[in-house]
């Protein structure tokens, strides 16, 4: 109880600054977005395009065709709300940090807010599994600020099985270094009930390199396990071995639904991750409730 105390502390005081960094990286990614707009049953012209064989005639539009010789269809733009669920990891192992860096959490939470704040102005709607319900808010970056810390508990390690409709489509940003089967088990739930979805694993340097060399004492952040290590060099390659597998696992539980898959380290900034993942969602498609050919697409941002 203390420690969660103290977490919701230390969180409570970092959360101004994690706002104006939000806010800031937003706007400096923001110009070199463009909206997600799509074809649908909205009210706004988007474009015309050419009339196709088999489709009803009274979708031509005849004073478009009158200028050309060919049959032009007036398609307008898709104006229904979608829901993008973001999911930041912020458990213990999330207050990790190298010196000089700042944690995964703040990440976690800097790029989830930032790509929010996008998000809705782009005519999106936004929740948090558990925490917010979906809201196209203006104040969305204070809106998730204000719930993530009035919330009982902080998100844990894995993202709650909740129900996302077809249309969804779910943003996880975390570590995912809890065991591979639970990790892999609960992507599948999701994936499962058709909403598209993105993994961003968040991770420090050293959990990349494992720099580590001599006597080491190593603390598992959540369930306090320690062990100590002689000579910790010579796990490094074993290391390094289990990391690749357990993104293997991780990277194939979403493939199945074409859920794609990234690795994000706090040394990178935080704007090169927020573009690389709206691009991506942009290019997926929202809520296309159906697995998308081929493996789901892995980067390091």
């Amino acid at each position: 109880m203390a420690r969660l105390s103290h977490e919701a502390t230390v969180l409570a005081a970092a959360m101004p600054r994690l706002v104006l960094e939000a806010r800031r990286i937003a706007a400096s990614v923001q110009h070199g977005v463009h909206g997600r707009r799509r074809a649908g049953s909205g009210e706004n012209f988007w474009q015309y395009r050419r009339f196709t064989d088999g489709e009803p005639a009274n979708r031509v539009d005849w004073r478009r065709s009158a200028r050309d010789d060919h049959l032009y269809v007036r398609e307008r733009e898709w104006e229904a709300a979608h829901t993008v669920w973001i999911w930041p990891d912020l458990s213990a192992s999330m207050d990790y940090a190298s010196p000089k860096l700042e944690t995964k959490r703040f990440r976690a939470l800097v790029v989830a807010f930032a790509l929010a704040e996008l998000l809705v102005k782009g005519g999106e709607r936004v929740g948090m599994p558990d925490i917010l319900r979906p809201t196209a808010s203006r104040r969305i970056v204070e809106r998730m600020a204000e719930a993530v810390l009035l919330a009982p508990s902080l998100p844990g390690s894995l993202p709650p099985a909740f129900n996302p409709s077809p249309l969804s489509e779910i943003v996880l940003l975390g570590d995912f270094w809890s065991p591979t089967a639970e990790v892999a088990a609960r992507i599948d739930t999701l994936a499962g009930r058709g909403a598209h979805g993105h993994v961003v694993q968040i991770v420090d340097p050293a959990e990349e390199t494992f720099p580590f060399s001599g006597r080491v004492a190593f603390r598992e952040p959540e369930g306090g396990a320690e062990i100590t290590v002689g000579r910790a060099e010579t796990w490094r390659a074993d290391y390094e071995a289990r990391v690749a597998a357990h993104r293997a696992a991780i990277r194939a539980a979403g493939a199945r639904m074409g859920w794609s898959f990234q690795v994000h380290r706090t040394d990178r900034p935080a704007s090169e991750l927020l573009l690389a993942l709206h691009m991506r969602m942009g290019a997926g498609g929202m809520g296309s409730g159906a697995p998308t050919a081929g493996p789901a697409a892995e980067d390091v941002a």
